[in-house]
């Protein structure tokens, strides 16, 4: 089927009637006849298929705050040459994988149904979860081996998230799907602020296992009520093609994109960053060709996994530019506010390296707040007023967040911090909900599973290219700034200034990681010879855990700065885009239809964003 703007439809278009319309809707599914019978099962849907999507949602942030204590496990060495890169795919593994296939799965649970890939994804998941609390290995081979358990951790996930709202726009009728879809977004979105909290609790243990073992109670219970209780609303697409090409070049192009930005921030040669490297400039062309080579795939293939034509539908397109600037807004975001207080403001305030993974997740529970307090209230409001107040009134207020932020020293007022927190995730939380029903309000029912993976597609590639964005940004702040800050500050302590300005080479990316994982590096660079000529005390204070925060806070501070503005940009565009009213209807053409049957006829299945 093809989609298009009604205003541009010739006049020799040939559509479905509005008898066959009708026909299409009861079988494929809105809230469908079978669902109706039995009132509670729409509550049953939305109540698993939130814990499935609020169990990977924290997944993909837990590991954050918990780094750590999963690198002390692991006996990893975080200045050895290659652990950088290896920290950032044992982070990203899991979103990368994610965000390749949801789009595949989205397409493949239209033709072998949503509940079924939906429960195979509870059980991947929760075997992943498994494997990666079983690694054996130590060092590098042991972060090899979380790597890949991760990604079948998002094999998992990617089922869960591609169908997740696509079961709950079948079983609920339309005036109760912003109410559903937002909860359910709630989980999706607040699972990441959840996971830092919840990462701090297990890290405080000591066991970095228990990070995944949460993981396995949740997981079975989760798989055992998916299969028991979950059934297929919808009828499968009669059309079983798979859009081989599509699925390989997305892939190839999110992957080469993804190295790129990943590498682009290692150092290279005699560079502190990588983007002069051949490999990272390769790897940046090849995956934005296989991007531009699958668009031309998608519009000229039978079957295509990203309908094109869905574009055509300016609720859907508008929701999806929204959706995805509003991730690339907060995705990396959250990152750097947790380097920011775990490896830089909680040592200064004489939190022992220890307790700082604890301590910044229970930091960052004001935007958890704002966001689970504004979620619900929006998805119910949404439904009986319209989508754009919430959208766009919640994106202007992120912005207004984001610029608060800016405005901080690095040594800030907490209860000021938590407030610019909560503001930030009120706005998110009045957006998340209201967006996502738009989002699959406009999508008719025969491509509410395609519909459903290219929404979380834009929402998680969102995320992921936030990471390294702002990562590039923040790093790019460092190398200009902290190279001459650790020689003032080591040779104001009487360190020659020979060894300082070796010291000094230190990569930014590992001084980075080194503030994320409570590590002071200067304990290993200095020679010892350079110390035993130092009065104790100074060994002690440089070696401590509040000269290093002080010598890194402002360089960091200075890239953060501008990823906040960028952040509030994008804020802007997301406002914007949801702003925009859209009150014109859609066609849709189905080349099976009987020829006798074809007149041109108008829907109103488009009024996502016209109030």
């Amino acid at each position: 089927m093809v989609y298009t703007d009604y205003d541009v439809v010739s006049e020799t278009t040939r559509v479905e009637n509005k008898k066959d319309i009708d026909r299409r809707e009861r079988n494929l599914g809105s809230a469908s006849t079978e669902a109706g019978q039995d009132p509670s099962y729409k509550w049953i849907a939305l109540a698993n298929t939130t814990l499935g999507v609020l169990m990977a949602s924290i997944n993909s942030s837990i590991l954050i705050i918990a780094l750590p204590v999963i690198f002390a496990g692991l006996k990893v060495n975080p200045l050895a040459g290659n652990q950088t890169s290896l920290l950032l795919w044992v982070m990203l593994g899991f979103n990368v994988a994610t965000t390749v296939l949801l789009v595949t799965f989205g397409r493949l649970s239209d033709i072998y149904g949503r509940v079924r890939l939906y429960n195979l994804g509870f059980a991947v998941f929760t075997i992943g979860s498994i494997l990666c609390a079983l690694t054996w290995s130590k060092g590098t081979a042991g972060e090899l081996e979380l790597i890949a358990f991760r990604l079948i951790q998002g094999v998992g996930g990617a089922f869960l998230f591609s169908n997740s709202a696509a079961i709950l726009t079948d079983a609920f009728p339309e005036n109760q799907r912003g109410l559903a879809l937002g909860l359910n977004q709630i989980a999706g979105v607040g699972g990441g602020v959840i996971g830092l909290v919840v990462g701090g609790l297990l890290a405080a243990t000591g066991e970095w296992r228990w990070v995944f073992l949460v993981n396995v109670p949740v997981g079975l219970v989760g798989t055992v009520w998916a299969y028991i209780s979950l059934r297929e609303v919808s009828k499968a697409s009669t059309s079983r093609r798979l859009d081989v090409f599509g699925n390989l070049t997305l892939g190839l192009g999110i992957l080469g994109i993804m190295l790129g930005l990943t590498y682009g921030i290692m150092p290279y040669a005699s560079h502190s960053m990588g983007w002069s490297s051949p490999f990272v400039i390769g790897s940046l062309i090849v995956g934005v060709l296989m991007l531009v080579l699958f668009t031309v795939i998608e519009a000229n293939v039978h079957d295509p996994l990203f309908h094109l034509g869905l574009f055509r539908i300016r609720a859907f397109t508008l929701g999806n530019i929204a959706n995805f600037s509003s991730s690339l807004a907060r995705g990396g975001l959250q990152f750097m506010l947790i380097i920011w207080l775990q490896g830089i403001w909680l040592p200064l305030h004489g939190v022992s390296f220890a307790q700082t993974p604890l301590q910044a997740g229970i930091d960052t529970l004001p935007q958890m707040l704002g966001f689970l307090a504004a979620g619900p209230i929006s998805g119910y409001l949404s439904d009986r007023f319209g989508v754009r107040l919430f959208t766009t009134g919640g994106m202007l207020l992120s912005g207004i967040g984001f610029y608060l932020l800016n405005t901080l020293p690095v040594d800030f007022h907490y209860v000021v911090f938590a407030v610019y927190l909560l503001i930030i995730g009120i706005g998110m939380g009045l957006f998340a909900s209201p967006n996502s029903a738009a989002i699959m309000n406009s999508v008719p029912a025969v491509y509410r599973g395609v519909g459903s993976g290219m929404r979380a597609t834009f929402m998680n590639a969102g995320m992921m290219m936030s990471m390294g964005v702002f990562f590039s940004i923040v790093v790019a702040g460092l190398a200009q700034r902290l190279p001459q800050a650790m020689i003032t500050g080591l040779t104001g302590q009487g360190i020659p200034t020979a060894v300082a300005t070796k010291v000094a080479g230190l990569p930014p990316t590992a001084s980075l990681f080194a503030a994320l994982l409570g590590f002071n590096p200067l304990q290993r660079l200095l020679p010892q010879q350079v110390l035993a000529h130092l009065p104790a005390k100074t060994v002690t204070y440089i070696t401590g855990k509040t000269f290093f925060p002080n010598l890194i806070g402002p360089s960091f501070m200075h890239g953060l700065a501008l990823a906040f503005i960028i952040s509030l940009l994008l804020s802007l565009i997301a406002a914007i885009a949801s702003f925009i009213k859209t009150n014109q209807a859609f066609h849709y053409t189905d080349p099976d239809v009987e020829a006798s049957e074809h007149q041109t006829v108008q829907t109103t299945g488009q009024q996502a964003y016209s109030n």
